[in-house]
């Protein structure tokens, strides 16, 4: 398996992008959120997820982890291939599509072209559980300094020995209600009310 390729880039275009790592020219298959991210030409790293078929062996590439460990979640559920999670991958950002899964917006996913309501539903329900418990980057619905008050008021309710999901959606309903002016002392203690 491999886990990134770094080298100069040959050609690049939105659906494909080809890297020269020393001398050998590799062709990732990546997104639209990927070819915003890397640059036009010179350097670059992008890491890798390799799809092993009957018929071909296909690499992808991401402009970071999490973008390929969402890739990796999608292509878990029945009936989403590599391509239908490429097309999501491009519409949606990784954030977004766990704030989707998260709290059960059909619509949203919907939205993206080739997936219809079953598949949707499919998505939230095989990885509800799943992308919960994972960080990718942006994943609060707040963001800048609300994200260490965030990490900060979770780190003490799990201390005190709380369930991370239950915490975490308790700091997001009061955050989004409180808005800007609240303090880690205020926020853990409404959410102890809340419990």
């Amino acid at each position: 398996m491999y886990e990134y390729f770094q080298g100069k880039i040959i050609e690049k275009n939105p659906a494909y992008v080809v890297l020269d790592c020393n001398g050998i020219g590799y062709l990732l298959n990546i997104s639209i959120n990927t070819f915003d991210k890397i640059p036009g030409s010179g350097d670059c790293k992008l890491f890798a997820h390799q799809s092993i078929r009957e018929d071909a062996h296909v690499l992808y590439g991401f402009a970071d982890p999490d973008e390929r460990l969402m890739f990796r979640d999608l292509i878990s559920v029945s009936g989403v291939g590599a391509a239908t999670a490429r097309v999501m991958l491009s519409s949606i950002t990784p954030a977004d599509i766990q704030n989707c899964i998260i709290n059960g917006d059909v619509n949203r996913l919907k939205a993206v072209k080739g997936i219809g309501e079953k598949t949707a539903q499919r998505i939230i329900v095989d990885l509800k559980n799943k992308v919960g418990k994972e960080n990718f980057g942006s994943t609060s619905i707040l963001s800048g300094g609300h994200n260490n008050l965030r990490s900060e008021a979770l780190n003490a309710l799990e201390t005190l020995g709380f369930a991370r999901n239950a915490a975490e959606k308790a700091i997001d309903k009061i955050m989004r209600d409180e808005g800007n002016s609240i303090s880690l002392e205020e926020l853990v203690k409404k959410v102890l009310k809340n419990f």
